[in-house]
């Protein structure tokens, strides 16, 4: 049984939509199976460009995992550009990277992200962050 949404407490029947966007299959793979068996309605995207393709077809995300990809767009101007061009109602944006340094991540959440998850990382690091966005939830 999928657990319900819950995001600050409030229980819904409906999934709580993410997009993971990461140019890795494998790494795209484990955050799918994770974030799925917490009740997340699950979409991946291979690079930022797509990622913004696929944001704007599916309407509002609750949660966008995404990595510092070196492709034609990097996170930090995926960041920006979700929050600034207002590309649907995406409520929180998550930077999952091995890479970025503190003058990287301190650039992503100046930009709009609301967190940041380091890589590798634990089933329960997520909990926890997903606990401090208001995106826990409960069985």
């Amino acid at each position: 049984m999928v657990p319900p949404r819950c995001s600050a407490g409030i229980l819904s029947e409906h999934l709580m939509k993410a997009l993971v966007v990461d140019s890795s299959n494998t790494m795209r793979s484990v955050l799918h199976r994770i974030l799925s068996m917490r009740g997340f309605e699950v979409t991946e995207a291979d690079s930022c460009r797509k990622a913004l393709d696929v944001l704007r077809d599916m309407g509002a995300a609750d949660l966008v995992l995404v990595d510092w990809i070196p492709d034609e767009i990097d996170g930090l101007e995926f960041v920006t550009r979700l929050r600034h061009e207002s590309v649907e109602d995406t409520r929180v944006v998550m930077l999952v990277s091995a890479e970025p340094g503190i003058r990287e991540l301190y650039g992503a959440l100046i930009a709009g992200a609301d967190e940041y998850l380091m890589k590798p990382f634990t089933s329960l690091q997520m909990d926890e962050k997903l606990a401090q966005v208001g995106l826990a939830w409960r069985l």
